[in-house]
């Protein structure tokens, strides 16, 4: 077992760990820790615990120290200046008429690099920027092209539930969400319905998931033949929550459709949830990041 503290970097985002060296340090404190872009300052969102020593990536680094008042005005005084290079990069990519949306800036603790994010179609070609940028400031540059995932969660925003996003208040990591999740949701595959601002699958489709996997197991599908207390029938309509089947009846179908529990019904032949190949073409740029 290896005792270690979990820091992040920002508000949400990533837990990683370090070796607190000997110091007990509780949720939120700063802490100045050494990482592979630099020095920086970061946030304890886990205090000392102990770890398998498989969870821990080796070498494991160890805590410089805890931050101190001046370390805590320095960054606040990055802060200022991330604000000022945001308007000098995007000043430049206009003159270099660059085809690529800058989304934030950030300087490491010990200002020996500035990282400038940005969003963009395809391939841009920036090496004069680069040049340009490390002329005014004298400093190392890296440009890092992020998908709209990561910029919305950077950006924020308010979601169409009304809220904000899920990716930029409590997501530490995305989760990976497909078109398959949305069929077996039983949702319509509108990309306005399923897709959330930044134009990709919502996140929030992952949540409940488990449960409609469960479910599906053991809830006929559309399709199926199912053997019901008035005779065998298809399903014709499956509310998988409520747990309740609409099936149209082999002794009468032109008639009404009967409703049935799930509980009240056996299988004799199971139906299938199928993406049809027209469905994964149009949707299929929902799935990137």
């Amino acid at each position: 077992m290896t005792c270690v503290i979990g820091v992040r970097f920002k508000d949400v985002g990533k837990i990683y760990y370090f070796d607190p060296n000997g110091t007990e340090l509780n949720v939120g404190d700063r802490v100045i820790v050494e990482t592979s872009r630099g020095i920086e300052c970061g946030i304890v969102a886990m205090p000392n615990r102990e770890v398998s020593d498989k969870s821990v990536t080796a070498p494991l680094k160890k805590m410089i120290r805890v931050a101190t008042e001046a370390d805590l005005k320095k960054v606040e005084e990055n802060r200022k200046k991330e604000k000022k290079a945001f308007a000098v990069c995007e000043q430049k990519i206009k003159q270099h008429k660059l085809d690529m949306k800058l989304v934030n800036v950030e300087y490491t603790f010990d200002n020996n690099k500035i990282l400038f994010y940005f969003t963009a179609d395809g391939r841009v070609d920036f090496r004069e920027l680069v040049k340009d940028l490390a002329y005014v400031f004298k400093t190392r540059i890296e440009l890092r092209q992020i998908g709209v995932r990561d910029e919305a969660k950077m950006m924020g925003g308010i979601g169409i539930c009304g809220r904000p996003f899920c990716c930029n208040t409590f997501l530490g990591e995305f989760q990976p969400v497909s078109i398959k999740m949305a069929k077996e949701q039983g949702m319509s595959l509108n990309p306005v319905k399923i897709s959330g601002s930044c134009g990709r699958l919502m996140c929030c489709l992952k949540y409940e998931q488990d449960v409609y996997t469960s479910l599906l197991k053991t809830t006929p599908k559309i399709g199926a033949i199912v053997d019901t207390p008035e005779g065998k029938g298809n399903v014709i309509d499956v509310n998988i929550l409520t747990g309740i089947l609409t099936v149209s009846m082999h002794k009468s179908p032109d008639a009404a459709p009967r409703t049935f529990k799930v509980s009240e019904v056996r299988i004799i032949k199971d139906g299938q949830i199928k993406l049809e190949k027209d469905e994964i073409a149009r949707l299929k740029k929902l799935e990137k990041d």
